[in-house]
Formats: C-alpha cells, sequence, structure tokens
C-alpha cells in the first residue's frame, strides 16, 4: 500500500446541505477531478463551499481522505434522489459512496500514482463489503456524464476494473499472498533482473514510491501491481 489513509469528516452541521439522507451503500462510483489539485485540497473546498457537491474520498499520490462517513449519503452523481422526487432512492446519489482521483486534468506520473491508490483502496472496501466488481461504476452510468474523464478517454475502464479485481486476489482468505496464483514468476533470473531494473529506475527517476521496489524485493508484487505500474510509468 502507497497511500496514507486520513478522516477530515464533514462536520454534522453541515450534513443537511451535503450530506442529509442516511445510507446503506451498495454500489462504488468512480469520478475523475477534472483539475489538479490534490485530495486534501478537494476536501477542504468540499468542507467551505456551500454547494449541494460532495463526495465520500478523494485520493490522490500519497493520501486517501474521506470527508463523509459510508452511512450518510452525498451528491456525487447527478441523478436526483431526494425525499421529494417521485423516483426517490435514485442509485447513484443515494446508494453509492463516491470516490474522486485528484490530478485528472494534466494527468502525468501524479494522476498514474493516484489511480493506482484507487485501484488498490476500492479493492480494499470490495473486500470489506464483501461485494464484486459489478458494484463498481462510473458516473456516467447513472446520468451520462463523461466521467471518470482521463479512464474515459483512454478507454481503460474495463483495464481499470480487471486492476481492482487482480488487487483484491492476494488479500483473499485462506490464500497466502506467497501462494496466490497471480503473483509474479519467473522462468530465468535473466528476466527477474530486467523487471527489477525497470522498476528501479523508475524509482529513482521519481516515477514512482520506492516501494514498490520493496514489494517486488519482498515476492509480492502481482502481475496486477505490475500492469498498474506500467501504467504509472507510461504517463510521466
Amino acid at each position: 500500500m502507497s497511500y496514507i489513509f486520513k478522516q477530515t469528516l464533514l462536520p454534522s452541521n453541515k450534513y443537511s446541505l451535503k450530506a442529509p439522507y442516511t445510507m446503506a451503500p451498495q454500489f462504488i462510483t468512480v469520478h475523475n477531478t477534472a483539475n489538479d489539485a490534490p485530495a486534501a485540497n478537494e476536501i477542504s473546498f468540499l468542507h467551505s463551499n456551500n454547494n449541494q457537491v460532495s463526495y465520500h474520498v478523494a485520493i490522490d499520490d500519497k493520501e486517501v481522505i474521506q470527508a463523509i462517513p459510508f452511512n450518510r449519503n452525498a451528491w456525487h452523481c447527478g441523478d436526483g434522489g431526494g425525499d421529494k422526487d417521485p423516483n426517490a432512492l435514485k442509485k447513484g446519489n443515494r446508494l453509492s459512496i463516491g470516490i474522486e482521483i485528484c490530478y485528472s486534468k494534466s494527468g502525468g506520473a501524479r494522476y498514474g500514482v493516484a489511480e493506482e491508490n484507487a485501484v488498490q483502496y476500492i479493492a480494499k472496501l470490495l473486500k470489506q463489503f464483501g461485494w464484486g466488481i459489478e458494484r463498481v461504476k462510473k458516473h456516467q452510468d447513472w446520468n451520462g456524464k463523461y466521467c471518470p474523464h482521463r479512464i474515459l478517454a483512454e478507454n481503460r475502464w474495463n483495464s481499470f476494473l480487471k486492476r481492482i479485481e487482480k488487487a483484491m486476489k492476494p488479500m483473499e482468505i485462506g490464500k497466502p499472498t506467497e501462494k496466490d496464483e497471480d503473483i509474479m514468476k519467473f522462468t530465468n533470473s535473466t528476466t527477474k533482473e530486467a523487471v527489477r531494473d525497470y522498476i528501479k529506475q523508475a524509482v529513482d527517476k521519481g516515477r514512482i514510491d520506492k516501494s514498490w521496489l520493496d514489494k517486488f524485493d519482498a515476492g509480492t508484487l502481482t502481475t496486477g501491481d505490475f500492469e498498474g505500474l506500467k501504467i504509472i510509468i507510461s504517463q510521466r
């Protein structure tokens, strides 16, 4: 895990505006922020403004910050769901955890790491709730908005979901990580050394965190991790 998890929770006196309803979540909805602010700034802005716009979590290249408890709704999908709506309990706003991936406007290395952190965090949530990958939705699924814009523009939504599925495998109960079928295996030492050198060069150039090299050396890097790393490195 290469991120730090924090909670900077919305004051309860703003619930009526930002999170007015109790919620038993059933889905996770993925967004791109469409700007280049870090997660702390996104959360600070959510707290300070008086717009009926909100989300549960913001993720950047270093942090995962939760703003709203998962037992409260947030206004992030644009599909209604207020108690005066004849089709109340619209699923996006009223039944899903909203996750914003930061730095999507410019992309690059910071966005690549933020996206990988989102992959890992969403995998953790799915395991926590006992859900499958079918619970992960894009903003577009609820109201048609072109979001998460960078993932859609790069035609990577399906591969994004596959990375989440792969990230879930080492966490399966009763299947030790070092014996997981998805752990990278090498037929000869030359191939292994070449992969390690590739990762080390990316670390030395500041493209990825050293924790990925440590994971490789510990023998716990999965093929899903490596696919995510290649995306991160190529987006510099």
